[in-house]
């Protein structure tokens, strides 16, 4: 099994079309059984997508309307073009940069998603705040595990923390991992090599870094040297990349290879954050 995730950064990319095709082709290349996605995005008053377009997609109950520029449905509608089943599922959290109906997908390629979980894991709740945040979750058909995409805080905001927003969601997925394998992916906002803080508090909590695990890796690197937010904390330290985005499971799963793709040399960069993917042994 091949799993992918990626902070897509979507319509707030420079040549957007040109950058999407990019990830369609890298895509049918690699062919990863599960795609996680965040930063997925589409204009609040964009006219809604056509039906025959949703082909594939498992509605999530309550969730806004799918509209024409949806990042998530158009890449399931190109790689439907391109003869490749594709299911899928989008949740918005909330409203990005005062125009954009923001939040994350997943997507099976091959197999049909059967069950869906969807919660908050911010104390804000509002839609129009920047700070709320959400999970979802799926699991597909003639698979037992789950797989989760996530887009956390900082570990020092003074309103949302890290902390917080890890607790409510390992206390969900603690539970969920009694009865099968979990697996965890996203931007978690957490440098690996900035200890004890978001990071260390995820492997303290008993999840397994696939990176760690995975018997072939590179650096690991999603974004090339240091960030905003992170510049000014490690002004005095030479970053060459940071491992912001991450793929954990609750198993001690057999990880044949971890590494990073669309960074340029590994299919074109195709958003602000490069994408991970890892190889499952079967």
């Amino acid at each position: 099994m091949k799993i992918l995730t990626i902070n897509t950064h979507s319509l707030q990319e420079e040549n957007y079309e040109q950058k999407l095709q990019w990830f369609i082709e890298g895509i049918l290349r690699e062919k990863p059984d599960i795609i996680a996605m965040q930063e997925v995005n589409q204009t609040a008053d964009a006219p809604l997508m056509e039906p025959e377009f949703l082909t594939g997609q498992y509605p999530i109950p309550g969730a806004l309307p799918v509209r024409r520029d949806n990042h998530a449905a158009n890449v399931a509608l190109r790689l439907r073009q391109a003869g490749v089943r594709c299911y899928w599922a989008w949740v918005p959290i909330k409203l990005g940069y005062g125009k954009y109906d923001e939040g994350v997908a997943i997507l099976s390629l091959g197999r049909p998603i059967r069950s869906t979980d969807v919660f908050p894991i911010s104390k804000v709740k509002d839609y129009q705040n920047w700070r709320t945040r959400a999970v979802l979750g799926v699991q597909v058909e003639g698979h037992p595990d789950w797989f989760y995409t996530v887009h956390m805080g900082w570990w020092d905001d003074a309103e949302e923390p890290f902390l917080n927003q890890w607790k409510t969601l390992n206390a969900c997925l603690t539970t969920r991992s009694l009865y099968s394998a979990v697996w965890l992916m996203g931007d978690f906002n957490a440098p690996a090599l900035v200890r004890d803080q978001s990071y260390d508090t995820i492997a303290a909590s008993g999840w397994y870094d696939t990176y760690h695990t995975a018997r072939i890796k590179d650096s690991g690197f999603t974004v090339p040297g240091v960030i905003d937010g992170w510049r000014e904390r490690l002004k005095d330290v030479d970053v060459p990349g940071m491992r912001l985005d991450h793929i954990w499971c609750s198993k001690n799963r057999k990880i044949i290879s971890s590494e990073v793709i669309f960074d340029g040399s590994h299919y074109p960069i195709v958003s602000d954050h490069f994408g991970v993917m890892v190889t499952e042994k079967e």
